[in-house]
Parts: structure tokens; sequence; C-alpha cells
């Protein structure tokens, strides 16, 4: 499909620079089949759902993955995408063009990095020197990786370390926040419990490739960064039993539906899962196993708003968007919500 038709207005003020307080006080449109679009608040979520649904959570943790370093004199910028063993990630970096196989990038407090290897993709293997963990060199010299379209209109500061970390956040590795969770709190997990609802948790570590611009004229020729994802048997098995008895496995956040799909046979079985994925959903996708997500508002032409058009069908995904715009919802990682009822 072209990717223009995924294209949208979006004025630059209904990008969310911060996230509202409480969290579960964030706006939510919901959009169910044939129903009118209905403007409604993260609160009401366990009034949306059916008794036995189940809400998948992904319990990855933000790492703070943004480093700014010296190669010489020059000024090396990398943003860690995907780990590929306990001393080496792959790296998006800013100032590529001074950077070349074998040099060592100087990150201050006593953190270096040689890069080994440029990739296709422009990005490069960084092989962190020393014995220490690598998480323990990123907490000490690295921030916290804001999405772009936030960091580049305010700088990072001590509230995103909290502010950009979900409640259920438990297993370092990813370098953007399943932001669809950023919305819960213990007061609504436990409105949602008390409504029967099921809760499920699975990791997916997500990597920066998230926010790159869709650069290809059809979607046919554009490449998904991979990423890697966990489910262990335990929770497929949980999963497949709330199916056959009737609920339905409602996404909390893109990076969950990707998984849980990434693992669903052709006949909706949700399998034990562990390794990368790169699953890339667009209109015409057949989805196996889910029914249903809760989800940020996402960019123009991106890879996510492609995803959504999947699950709700194009029109009514640019009818909803048109709404957010026009009804001043906040948009992106510290936005609204919206539920996708299909």
């Amino acid at each position: 499909m072209r990717v223009d038709l995924f294209d949208f207005e979006l004025p630059p003020e209904r990008i969310a620079l911060r996230p509202v307080s409480p969290r579960d006080s964030a706006r939510m449109l919901c959009v169910s089949g044939d129903a009118a679009l209905a403007d409604r608040s993260v609160r009401d979520l366990p009034q949306m759902l059916r008794k036995g649904d189940c809400l998948i959570f992904n319990d990855t943790r933000v790492i703070p993955a943004q480093l700014q370093g010296k190669r010489g004199d020059a000024s090396i910028g990398a943003t860690l995408h995907k780990r590929i063993d306990l001393r080496r990630w792959q790296a998006f970096i800013r100032n590529a063009k001074r950077l070349h196989p074998g040099d060592v990038i100087d990150f201050g407090q006593g953190v270096t990095a040689i890069s080994e290897e440029r990739h296709d993709d422009g990005s490069f293997t960084l092989f962190f020197e020393g014995e220490e963990p690598v998480e323990v060199l990123l907490h000490r010299a690295g921030t916290m990786p804001l999405p772009p379209y936030i960091a580049g209109k305010r700088p990072t500061d001590e509230r995103d370390a909290q502010d950009y970390q979900t409640m259920f956040a438990q297993k370092d590795g990813a370098v953007a926040a399943p932001t669809a969770s950023l919305h819960f709190t213990p007061e609504l997990m436990a409105a949602v419990h008390a409504a029967g609802i099921e809760t499920a948790t699975l990791t997916l570590h997500v990597g920066a490739g998230t926010f790159l611009p869709v650069k290809a004229d059809d979607t046919t020729e554009h490449r998904m960064h991979s990423e890697w994802g966990s489910i262990d048997a335990a929770t497929a098995g949980r999963l497949n039993s709330i199916r056959e008895a009737g609920g339905r496995l409602i996404a909390v956040g893109t990076t969950s539906l990707r998984l849980i799909e990434s693992a669903a046979d052709e006949a909706g079985i949700v399998n034990p899962f562990e390794g990368d994925t790169d699953i890339f959903i667009t209109p015409g996708y057949r989805f196996k196993a889910i029914g249903g997500l809760m989800t940020n508002f996402h960019l123009p032409k991106s890879t996510l708003f492609m995803l959504v058009s999947a699950l709700m069908g194009r029109e009514t995904m640019q009818a909803a968007y048109a709404h957010a715009v026009a009804s001043e919802y906040r948009f992106y990682s510290y936005g609204d919500s919206s539920l996708l009822l299909p």
C-alpha cells in the first residue's frame, strides 16, 4: 500500500511534552466496530471491557540508553536500540560520518566503547570496555531516551526517569517505553480486577527503531527492525484458556500486540516464544489472537498508525484521528489513549 494513504494533519501543539497527573486521568477515545466514537477517560476502562477479558502488559524496563561522547575532537551521540550480547549493543549514531570501525568513543564517567562494525542501516555495533555490567555503565553515563518528537522540544530531566517508566517495568532492556501502560495506576488496576478482568504480562524490549520514519513510498519496501521478546509457557497457556472461555485478549500497547501475534499460530493458539520479531502489520493482515488494543495516538505515516489501521480499518482510524485532533486529544508517548475494539 502507498505510505501516503496513512498521512494526516497533526498540529504541533497536539504533541504532549509531559504526562497528565494522575496518570489514569488521561482521556481515552473509544473506537468500537460500527459504533459512534466515544470520548471517555482511562478510568472508564473497566466499564468498557467484559468480565473474562484479559489485559496484556509489557513488563520491559527502559534503560538510560542515550549517550553523548567524544571520538577525538568529534562529538558523537549514541542511542542504543538492541542488545547483541553481554557487552555489545547495536546503536544509532549521531554524527556517524565522524565514526569508523575501530574508533573508541569516550562517554565520560569512565565509560568507553569501541565501534566494531557499521551496519547497512547506518547503525553501529558498540563494544563496551571494562568488566562492569553494561547496565551499570549506562546508569552512570546515560540518560533516559525520550522520543525525538519530545526530546527535540525540551531537554530530558529528572522527572522523565519516573514519568517514562510504567508501573509494570521489571526487566531491563527497552530503549523506549511501552507507553500505553503509562496510564495505569494501582487504583486503576484494583478497579480492573474488581470488574473480573484478567491481566497477564509478557516482555518485549522496545527498540529505538520504533521511532524511525518510513522512508519508502510503499509499505512493501519498508524493513522493520527486530526486537527481542518472550512469552513463557504458563502465560501462553493462560491466554489460550481465556480465549477458549470466550474472553478477549486486549493488548495494552502495540508492543504487546506484535509479540502476541508473532507467537500465535494460524488457529489463534498462542505458543511460548523467545527470540526476535520484526513483524510488520498493515491493512490486509489477519489477526490471529488479539481481540482489541489500548494504545496512544501515533505519528502520521508511521508503522504504528498502519497497525491500528489494520486492526480497525484505515478509513475508521483516519476519522478517529481527525476527531482526536479536533477535540484536542494529546498525542504520542506522554499523550492520551485510545481503546480499539474491532
